[in-house]
C-alpha cells in the first residue's frame, strides 16, 4: 500500500532522535532502478526551506536515486549551516549508496524536512547524518519497510497516509504523504513521495505530476497557511516490462494523489468536519477554484460549519468578493443537499440540513458551465489550542 508496492523501490524508516517523542522521524526511498526518472513539485511559497533549495536544483535533471526525509525539524531558516546541512545529508546518503555498489552522485538524492521552521542546528545535523548508515542498511522492498517510512515523516499527523493502484498491465503506482496542519496551496502543506515502476519518459511523468497535483493537493486548503517546505516527488523505476499507456497512468495517479489528499483532509488539525466545496455554473474552471477557495478560506463560514449553522448568507457574502463572472442576483447554495439559498435569496428551511463529520457545499453561479472542488474544514477550539500548544 506503499512506496515499496512498486517493482524497484525500497524503503526504511527509523528513530534518529530529532522528536522528543522517541517515535521515527528519518525516512527513506531508494529508487533501485533500472531507471531513475523524476518529477516534482514544490512550494509555491517565496520563502522556501533549504531542503527545497537543494532538491529543486537536484531534480532540474530529471533523475533521483533516493530521497531523504525527516520530521522533527524543518531546517528552514537556519542560514548556510542549515543548507550544508541538506547539502551533506545527501552527499552521506549518496556516499553509502555507492558502497553497495549502486554508484550515486549527490545530485542524485533529494532531501525533505518537516517541522519547526528555525530548527536545523548541530543536533538535528549530528542526528540525521549519524543515522544515514543504519537508515540506508535497513531499507528492503516488505510492506513493514513502507509502513515504517511514512510513519517517520508524520508530524502532528494522527496515522500514517499510504496508498497504491494497479494499472490494466501490471504496473503500479505506491505512495506515502504526511500533512495535518498549515494545509493550503501551492501544494497543502505536506511531504509526498510517489513511486511507480511504469517505464515512462520524464517528461510524461512531469505531465502527469503536475496534472495530478492540481487537481488535488492544489485544492486542499483548510486553513489557508502555505509551508516553506512542500514537495511532491514522483519517482520512476521502470523496472515493470509491459507497456504502459500515458492516460491510464494519468488517470491512475490522480486517483492516488485525491486518495492522499483526502487522508491529509480528514486528518487536518482539530477539524470536526470535512468540508468539500463545489463550484458550478463558472464560466471557467478558474473562477470555480476562485469561488470554492474563497469560501473555503472564510472564518466565518469556517465557524459556522463548526457550530453546525447552515449559514448561507456567508457563503454568498464571501462569493461576492472574489473576481470570478457572475450576476450576483442569481447565486445558488445548497448544504447537505438542501437547497437553503435560490437567486441569491431564501429558499428551503435551513433546519432542514443535517450534518455528520462530512459537509457537502454546492455553489451555482449560473455563469456557466465550468466547475470545481476545494476541499477545507471548520474552524474549532481543538485547532486553535493545538496551534497555540505548537510552539518552539
Amino acid at each position: 500500500m506503499s512506496v515499496t508496492a512498486p517493482l524497484g523501490f525500497t524503503a526504511a524508516g527509523l528513530t534518529a532522535g530529532l522528536k522528543p517523542s522517541g517515535t521515527k522521524d528519518l525516512s527513506l526511498v531508494i529508487n533501485n532502478g533500472p531507471d531513475t526518472a523524476v518529477a516534482a513539485v514544490y512550494t509555491s511559497n517565496r520563502c522556501k526551506a533549504n531542503p527545497v533549495l537543494w532538491s529543486q536544483k537536484a531534480s532540474a535533471n530529471g533523475q533521483a536515486r533516493a530521497v531523504v526525509l525527516n520530521s522533527g525539524g524543518a531546517n528552514c531558516y537556519t542560514g548556510d549551516f542549515g543548507y550544508e546541512t541538506t547539502t551533506l545529508t545527501a552527499q552521506t546518503t549518496a556516499e553509502l549508496l555507492t558502497e553497495t555498489g549502486t554508484d550515486t552522485p549527490a545530485e542524485d538524492v533529494l532531501v525533505c524536512s518537516t517541522g519547526l521552521i528555525g530548527v536545523g542546528g548541530q543536533d538535528f545535523r549530528d542526528s540525521i547524518v549519524g543515522n544515514l548508515a543504519p537508515l540506508v542498511a535497513a531499507a528492503d522492498t516488505s510492506v513493514e519497510a513502507g509502513q515504517s517510512a511514512a510513519e517517520a515523516i508524520m508530524t502532528t499527523d494522527t496515522v500514517a497516509k499510504t496508498a497504491s493502484r494497479t494499472g490494466s498491465t501490471g504496473f503500479t503506482i505506491g505512495g506515502m504523504a504526511k500533512g495535518a496542519g498549515m494545509l493550503a496551496p501551492g501544494l497543502a502543506t505536506m511531504l509526498v513521495v510517489i513511486t511507480t515502476d511504469a517505464k515512462l519518459d520524464q517528461t510524461v511523468l512531469v505531465e502527469a505530476l503536475r496534472a495530478s497535483t492540481s487537481q488535488s493537493f492544489d485544492r486542499l486548503d483548510t486553513d489557508g497557511c502555505m509551508s516553506t517546505n512542500d514537495t511532491v516527488i514522483l519517482m520512476s523505476s521502470g523496472a515493470h516490462d509491459a507497456d504502459v499507456d500515458a492516460e491510464e497512468f494519468t488517470t491512475l495517479l490522480k486517483d492516488v494523489c485525491l486518495d492522499l489528499m483526502h487522508q491529509l483532509h480528514v486528518d487536518a488539525e482539530g477539524a470536526h468536519h470535512d468540508i468539500a466545496i463545489t463550484t458550478r455554473g463558472a464560466a471557467s474552471e478558474k473562477d470555480a477554484v476562485e469561488v470554492s477557495r474563497s469560501v473555503a478560506r472564510s472564518a466565518l463560514f469556517k465557524a459556522a460549519i463548526f457550530g453546525e449553522d447552515p449559514n448561507w448568507g456567508r457563503v454568498v457574502a464571501q462569493v461576492g468578493t472574489t473576481s470570478a463572472d457572475f450576476d450576483p442576483t442569481k447565486i445558488d447554495v445548497i448544504i447537505n443537499g438542501v437547497q437553503v439559498c435560490t437567486a441569491s435569496g431564501p429558499d428551503e428551511d435551513p433546519t432542514n440540513v443535517t450534518f455528520d463529520r462530512t459537509v457537502d457545499v454546492t455553489i451555482d453561479l449560473h455563469a456557466g458551465d465550468d466547475i470545481a472542488t476545494v476541499w477545507t474544514s471548520d474552524l474549532t477550539h481543538d485547532y486553535v489550542e493545538e496551534n497555540s500548544a505548537y510552539s518552539s
